[in-house]
């Protein structure tokens, strides 16, 4: 484990395996430690992998007040100056998503495949009062759980997982929920992404893109990846089925075939 100072802030982050770097960029409320059941697998094939807690996650410093979400981007080519990595594969979904396609079109040269799970070119007004209702409910542990997560999985997810879900829901209310450090962080990160739009800039993505979406995604829908698939040039796009906004903790074993399949492919295959 280790940090760096951007700006004055300490940004946790941590090296695993060794190989061609792959940064995996958190969702909202990730942390490094998310990862875990995830490690050995996208290791695979040779892969060093890069976690970081984004600017007021996880053991990254808190901020001292509204940032925008492009200063995550700036961040982390400092971080990579750093550890003089000079380019990257990166994995990034629904606000990590958003934070990676930020660093490919200000830093195109730093990244070199992409993959993108759940995420959108720009924060809709659709979107920005979803999180204003985060925001909202950020007082009350179980407003708060009730407005944020069930919305994030799938009919189908809950079905299949119901017990666990009642435990995380008795887990989160207890513990990052009832934080009022935790929740301050969440309401900054929201607001941060509300002036997200890369909309004009996605011309200058210059590597290979997977976009990977879910049809049953109630938080980026399907037609904000259908329009990132449009363009990004050359972007492929997996639609994963009976799946919901998390999809990387719904389907694993799909989702890190599909992912890993692209970041470690690199070689065309040239049929006769």
């Amino acid at each position: 484990m280790s940090s760096f100072v951007f700006r004055g802030k300490s940004v946790h982050y941590e090296l695993v395996g060794e190989g061609r770097p792959l940064l995996l960029l958190n969702g909202i409320m990730m942390s490094t430690r998310s990862w875990a059941p995830f490690l050995e697998a996208f290791q695979a094939g040779g892969n060093r992998l890069i976690l970081v807690d984004l600017l007021d996650q996880g053991e990254s410093a808190a901020m001292d007040g509204p940032f925008e979400q492009r200063l995550q981007a700036e961040m982390l080519r400092e971080l990579m100056d750093h550890l003089q990595i000079p380019s990257t594969a990166v994995f990034g979904t629904s606000y990590g998503g958003e934070v990676a396609l930020n660093l490919a079109v200000d830093y195109p040269e730093k990244v070199s495949r992409m993959v993108l799970a759940n995420t959108v070119a720009r924060t809709s007004a659709w979107l920005k009062e979803i999180g204003e209702a985060w925001n909202l409910a950020s007082k009350d542990p179980m407003a708060y759980y009730s407005t944020t997560i069930p919305v994030i999985y799938s009919p189908d997810f809950y079905d299949r997982r119901a017990e666990w879900m009642a435990k995380r829901k008795e887990l989160l209310t207890k513990t990052a929920f009832a934080d009022p450090d935790f929740l301050a962080r969440m309401v900054r990160l929201t607001r941060s992404a509300e002036s997200h739009d890369v909309r004009e800039r996605l011309g200058r993505i210059a590597c290979p893109v997977l976009i990977i979406s879910s049809d049953q995604d109630h938080i980026t829908p399907l037609e904000e990846q259908v329009f990132l698939r449009e363009n990004i040039r050359g972007a492929e796009h997996v639609l994963l089925p009976r799946t919901g906004h998390a999809a990387f903790y719904e389907r694993p074993d799909l989702f890190v075939s599909v992912m890993m399949g692209f970041i470690n492919h690199r070689e065309s295959i040239r049929l006769p």
